[in-house]
């Protein structure tokens, strides 16, 4: 059978463009190598307990922000949110002091105006600065292609650590103001102001947790493209993608199956998606060594702890905790884990948490010794650095959630090369695709590649995490369903 659209991989991206386009009326196909859809979206199953991976909260849902329209048609909207505290649904912890973070712009500058009134100013604007960022999100897909351009010129060719160091004086700040960030890998020699204030602005409109685990979401996307007609395969390994004639005709997996399709739409790391395609007469060798070469961001070390029943009152915001005002390099120190965050699941039958996640950056380079090996091969010495790092979180998580060591019922962790080999993702990279202000156009790709009817989608092209692989998935639709299409999407009113 032939395929209107053949989606590889079944991470957000590529299941949200199953639903926009088997919505739209395609006969859509995703395929996924795993046997459980997904990728950083899925939950897994220890002793009868669902834990996430890559779902821990989203912003921009409320009303009249980014993502409530697209979340609405994609069927998301109905599942059980629940909005964190307004008056702090994040808060960050720096040595002994704790500020929280406001929801809302204004509330949001007003909050932290308190506790650095020589900022009060410069708050403001950086309010307003995140506000147009959230406003100008899909601007580009407007069909009569009116934009503030010189404004996503600014922000794509901003350096994000010197933008703060120019813009506040007091140094405490900008660590408070980067101190949620975890969301994304804060690199000062190269991080966008894109990159930062998209991370950033919509949590500050609104702030969520899903009740439940990640694969509500997943299987939400799933039936939603069954229902439409369209197919989900798991077990599904990609292994070529055959070009005739300047265009992509049949994937051919690992136990054989061909499948066809008139476009071809990949979930997967732009460098890994090229390795498929064997003989092109599009995809020049300057091409290939160009997304070949680009850098990848760091991975992540996550650790997720199953309480003792009523031992810890769940907390309604997220608690980012650091040793000291060193925001933006603490990763960088390799014999000390000097910054976290803690994730709280909420509780579905009781007032006190059952889970918890804690998430600190890891660079490759701590998993270089284990790169040739797989899941549950990777020998005593690998389970050692695992349980010294976890205990090493539990402990500066100890300065803010005091006795969690006896709170702790059963404990897992991954790293980097878990992500990898469950994600295929080079380098178990957390983010994707490191972004570079000072040569944006070569690390911000588009969905387009060499090859008309092959295009790109996920958290490597644009913007990671929910909300940018979201925008992605729409800019990845507007190619084959065109601009109008989306916006009545965005904007279906």
């Amino acid at each position: 059978m032939k395929y209107d659209v053949v989606i590889i991989g079944s991470g957000l991206g590529g299941l949200e463009c199953g639903v926009i386009l088997s919505r739209s009326g395609k006969h859509v196909l995703v395929l996924e190598r795993e046997q459980q859809p997904g990728g950083c979206m899925q939950s897994y199953q220890r002793k009868h307990q669902a834990y996430d991976t890559g779902l821990h909260y989203v912003g921009a849902l409320a009303e009249g922000q980014s993502l409530h329209n697209v979340f609405n048609y994609l069927g998301l909207l109905n599942l059980p949110w629940q909005r964190l505290d307004a008056d702090g649904f994040d808060q960050i912890t720096i040595g002994s002091d704790t500020y929280s973070f406001a929801e809302g712009y204004d509330a949001f500058a007003a909050q932290l105006a308190e506790r650095f009134p020589a900022e009060r100013e410069a708050l403001n604007s950086y309010v307003r600065l995140l506000q147009q960022t959230e406003d100008e999100e899909y601007s580009v897909l407007r069909p009569d292609g009116i934009f503030d351009q010189a404004f996503m010129e600014f922000l794509r060719t901003t350096n994000a650590y010197d933008y703060l160091h120019q813009s506040f004086h007091d140094e405490r700040l900008i660590n408070v103001l980067s101190g949620s960030s975890l969301k994304m890998e804060l690199n000062r020699s190269t991080l966008p102001m894109f990159t930062f204030a998209h991370g950033n602005s919509g949590f500050v409109g609104s702030s969520w947790r899903l009740k439940g685990d990640g694969n509500l979401l997943v299987g939400s996307l799933i039936n939603t493209i069954r229902q439409h007609g369209s197919e989900v395969v798991c077990g599904a390994e990609v292994q070529e993608l055959i070009e005739k004639n300047g265009r992509i005709t049949t994937a051919v997996c690992a136990d054989g199956t061909i499948v066809e399709g008139d476009t071809f739409i990949s979930d997967v790391h732009p460098s890994v998606t090229l390795g498929w395609i064997k003989e092109s007469e599009l995809i020049k060798k300057v091409y290939r060594r160009r997304i070949n070469h680009l850098e990848n961001t760091s991975g992540m070390l996550t650790v997720s702890l199953q309480l003792k029943d009523d031992t810890l009152p769940y907390f309604n915001h997220n608690k980012f905790v650091y040793k000291t005002d060193n925001v933006w390099t603490f990763y960088e120190n390799t014999t000390s884990i000097d910054g976290l965050m803690i994730s709280c699941r909420v509780p579905e039958h009781s007032d006190y948490a059952r889970q918890i996640d804690l998430l600190t950056p890891m660079t490759w380079e701590r998993c270089a010794a284990w790169t040739d090996t797989t899941i549950g091969h990777r020998g005593a010495e690998y389970q050692q650095l695992k349980q010294q790092l976890a205990a090493e979180c539990i402990r500066l998580a100890e300065t803010v959630i005091p006795g969690l060591h006896e709170m702790v019922k059963e404990s897992y962790v991954s790293t980097p090369l878990t992500y990898r080999d469950y994600t295929l993702t080079p380098d178990g990279s957390a983010y994707g695709i490191r972004k570079d202000y000072q040569n944006p156009m070569m690390t911000i790709l588009s969905p387009r590649t060499p090859v008309s009817n092959l295009l790109l989608t996920g958290q490597n092209l644009m913007m990671h995490g929910i909300q940018g692989v979201t925008a992605t998935s729409l800019f990845t639709c507007a190619e084959i369903l065109g601009k109008e299409k989306i916006w009545n999407i965005i904007t279906p009113n």
